[in-house]
Order: C-alpha cells, then sequence, then structure tokens
C-alpha cells in the first residue's frame, strides 16, 4: 500500500479556513456550548471540503479539548470552564493596567539590558549611548496564557528594580516606587502574525493573529519612561471604548465617555 501524500497547498488552505471558522464559531460562542455539530459529511458538503479534511479539522480541534467526539452520538462543543475574555477600555489605558496587575499573573522569560533599535530610542527620546532594560513576560489569567510583552525601560530608572522584583511586581508599582510621576501614554493598536516564539508562550499556532498594541509612557517632565509591545491572543482580550453624543459646532459626533466604568461588570470579565 502506498504512504499517504501530504495535504497540498490548496487542501492545506481549505483545512485551515474550516478550522478558523468552527474554531472562531465555538470560541465566540456563536456555537453554544453542549451544542451537536453536523456530521463529518455535513459538514463536509456545506464546506465544500472531503471528509479526510472535516476529520483532521475535527482532530485538531479536539486536541485544543474545543469539541468532544462521541462514537454513535456525534460530535458536541465542550464545557472548558474558560473564563470569558478580558475587557480593556481603549480610552482609559493607565487604569487597565493597575486593574490587570491586581487580577492576572506573570511570568517572566527574559531580562537583560541592551541598545534599543532606533524605533524604540525614538519613542523615548534616549540619548544614543543610553541602555534600556529589555524584558519579555507572559501575562496569564487563571492559568491561562494571553499576552506576550515586550518591554524597555531607560537604564537610570530600570536600575531602581531588579529582576526578581519584575518577576513579582507590576511595572506600574516599580516605576512609582522609583519616584517617576507618570503622567499620560500614547497607544496604538493594530493587528499581527504570531512569530515562532509568541505561539509557543501563547500556546497557539504560529502565524496565528495577535491584536498588537504599543505603548509609549511618559512622564510629568514628558520623558519617555516605558516602551511597551503587547502582543494579545484576540480569543482571551478585546478591547471596548464606551462613548456618548455630543453636538460641537452644530454637528453632533460621538466622544469617548467620560463616565465611569461599570467596575461590577468589569470585575466579571477578569474571573
Amino acid at each position: 500500500m502506498s504512504a499517504a501524500m501530504p495535504p497540498t497547498k490548496a487542501n492545506a488552505s481549505k483545512t485551515q479556513r474550516l478550522y478558523l471558522l468552527l474554531r472562531h464559531g465555538i470560541v465566540s460562542g456563536e456555537i453554544a456550548i453542549g451544542e451537536k455539530l453536523p456530521s463529518e459529511a455535513e459538514l463536509g458538503n456545506l464546506h465544500g471540503v472531503s471528509r479526510v479534511t472535516v476529520r483532521r479539522v475535527l482532530g485538531q480541534l479536539e486536541d485544543e479539548g474545543l469539541i468532544s467526539r462521541q462514537p454513535g452520538a456525534g460530535t458536541f462543543v465542550k464545557d472548558r470552564g474558560v473564563s470569558r475574555p478580558i475587557v480593556a477600555e481603549l480610552a482609559n489605558a493607565l487604569a487597565n493596567l493597575n486593574e490587570m496587575g491586581r487580577v492576572t499573573s506573570v511570568k517572566l522569560l527574559s531580562f537583560a539590558y541592551v541598545r534599543p533599535s532606533a524605533s524604540v530610542a525614538q519613542s523615548l527620546q534616549l540619548g544614543p549611548d543610553m541602555l534600556t532594560q529589555r524584558s519579555v513576560r507572559v501575562r496569564m489569567a487563571n492559568n491561562e496564557p494571553f499576552s506576550y510583552l515586550i518591554t524597555h525601560v531607560p537604564q537610570p530608572i530600570s536600575g531602581t528594580y531588579s529582576e526578581q522584583d519584575l518577576a513579582t511586581h507590576s511595572f506600574l508599582s516599580l516605576l512609582e516606587r522609583s519616584g517617576v510621576e507618570i503622567d499620560r501614554a500614547e497607544q496604538t493598536v493594530t493587528v499581527t502574525l504570531a512569530t515562532p516564539e509568541m505561539a509557543e508562550a501563547l500556546k497557539i499556532d504560529i502565524g496565528g493573529p495577535l491584536l498588537s498594541i504599543t505603548r509609549v509612557t511618559f512622564d510629568k517632565a514628558g520623558n519617555g519612561v516605558q516602551h511597551l509591545q503587547g502582543f494579545y491572543r484576540p480569543d482571551r482580550y478585546r478591547f471596548e471604548m464606551h462613548l456618548v453624543r455630543s453636538k460641537e459646532a452644530e454637528e453632533f459626533i460621538w466622544k469617548p465617555s467620560s463616565g465611569e466604568v461599570n467596575r461590577a461588570a468589569k470585575r466579571n470579565a477578569y474571573t
């Protein structure tokens, strides 16, 4: 009997599309816990793929603990006991950091003093010979990784804390302990694909989609005190913005709400 041929690029693409479609439906709740999935034949006909492809996709979802295949009964969405995604308020980044530090844990992967890249040095307004303390951390909620964080802090500030401090305290508390008076932050949000290092740390596939956040924090004197690149699993972390209707110059526009965030709802999102 001849060996099975490896999947072609076209077949691999079909497999990936079906996997992403079913996984999104399960993780987002569109396919409810306990719901029975269509049969292999029905999924194949519905999505124009072979039963071999369907079987491969279902096997991957089963390995991830998302479904349970029961012989003679069918395939069902599994109750994984996974908490809802962490919700961060887009318009209140610094307050979110304090909240996140209280309800999540962190694992320090690396700690070193380096010469930063030109873009990091420019963002922090550093001189040409100034070093930064570079750390890589993974943040966890309910023992599940949801963010991969690369942080640069200028050496004069980072010299006030140790590697052990960083493994056990939040960055904000360490900066404040060093005497830094944090004033504001500039933040951009986009999307990217997981590198091999990120994928391993976050327990996802290489090339999987991630939310990408770059934040530069400044003190009251306007000095850059921290550069953060954060990469977040979109199934475990999301942004929200509360808007209000406002009339300016005879025109109605949407503006970020200055009202208080619903703390009870926010606490529930972290549990």
